[in-house]
């Protein structure tokens, strides 16, 4: 029996990795699992207990805690939320906590999105794609998308908070964001959602295929 089909997709903020790691589950009849929305919900019940975003004991709690049938939750992706996240995402204990959970996940077959999935959560990936996209375009993205949601934010707010994330999640001590040496690197600034799709299943049944030989 061959050995479960697991794409590892990492990236950037707003570089379109989430919509593509749908349409690729979709594709392929596997589960998906955005990892941004544990750390997202682990921040949300954290607030909600009373907690700070810099108690890290009570941020690992959270965690362990998290009941995985709110991950849906709109308020999730929130504008609030995604700068929470990635504040209590830099704590090791939250990290450990949530790595059991997402390689559980993994263990049948599945999707992945998130920022340390082919470099830590999922090292034997079979197939790793990083995703990304120009600051600028992706701070468009978001920025229409929280306006959407109906959110008063400006652009330069949004580009702004968006550097300053990526530098956070490049920078933090433990699994920073980065291309897995063996992850495949897709540039999403100018492909339509469509176009990304069928780049990225191309690169994965060339990557299945040749493991197959």
């Amino acid at each position: 029996m061959s050995d479960p089909l697991v794409i590892a997709i990492d990236g950037t903020f707003a570089s379109g990795k989430g919509t593509l790691a749908k349409r690729l589950a979709a594709h392929y009849g596997l589960k998906h699992l955005d990892t941004g929305k544990l750390y997202r919900a682990t921040a949300r019940d954290l607030l909600a207990s009373g907690g700070a975003l810099d108690d890290a004991e009570a941020a690992a709690l959270a965690a362990a805690h998290i009941d995985a049938d709110t991950l849906d939750d709109p308020y999730l992706k929130s504008g609030g939320m995604g700068a929470a996240a990635s504040k209590v995402s830099v704590y090791p204990s939250v990290r450990q906590v949530l790595l059991e959970f997402q390689r559980n996940f993994a263990s049948q077959g599945a999707v992945l999105d998130g920022r340390d999935i082919g470099t830590v959560i999922c090292p034997d990936a079979t197939v790793k794609l990083f995703v990304d996209a120009e600051p600028e375009l992706r701070a468009d993205r978001r920025f229409r998308e929280l306006r959407g949601y109906g959110e008063d934010v400006t652009l330069e707010t949004v580009l702004s908070d968006l550097k300053e994330r990526d530098h956070r999640d490049m920078n933090r001590a433990v699994a920073p964001l980065k291309p897995a040496a063996d992850a495949h690197l897709l540039d999403t600034s100018h492909l339509s959602i469509d176009a990304a799709v069928t780049t990225a299943i191309a690169l994965i049944d060339a990557v299945v295929n040749a493991k197959a030989q």
